[in-house]
């Protein structure tokens, strides 16, 4: 990628510009189009975001070519975190709502067996922004990545 197919003021599109020095927890897997991540700010290990590589805000704005290979990342991705983290299923969500994450992503959430109730379906996004001494620290997020690299191959 060309630094003009970035948007600067894009949290999404730096890091990918910054692709090879990234930790492991920014890159857990990669293609032509899509990176996948842990996600930022979470108190839930696992919980990763799928991103295209160049900055698109709409899915109604994904090429075929990334459309084609959406579902496939999708549903690798369910199955690494189902085999690293034992996870009863994986939801996945869009919105791209958020104050400087306008970036089309994707959450893949793994949603552990014995998640309360209250944090279950839209209720998981109870565990997303949460305070500093919750989060998953990011050595614990880079271990998972590695894990989950090797689950993906």
């Amino acid at each position: 990628m060309t630094d003009d197919q970035y948007a600067q003021d894009c949290y999404s599109c730096r890091m990918d510009a910054a692709h090879d020095r990234l930790p492991p927890r920014e890159r857990i897997a990669a293609d032509r189009h899509w990176r996948a991540a842990h996600a930022v700010n979470t108190a839930l290990p696992g919980w990763l975001v799928l991103l295209p590589r160049r900055h698109v805000t709409t899915v109604a704005g994904l090429t075929d070519e990334e459309a084609a290979g959406l579902g496939l990342w999708q549903v690798r991705l369910s199955r690494a975190l189902e085999a690293v983290t034992g996870c009863a299923k994986t939801y996945v969500v869009q919105f791209a709502e958020a104050e400087g994450f306008g970036h089309v992503h994707f959450h893949l959430v793994p949603r552990p067996a014995d998640l309360p109730q209250p944090l279950r379906g839209p209720g998981v996004f109870g565990l997303l922004n949460s305070p500093p001494e919750q989060r998953v620290p990011d050595t614990r997020m880079d271990e998972l990545a590695l894990e989950l690299r090797a689950a993906l191959r």
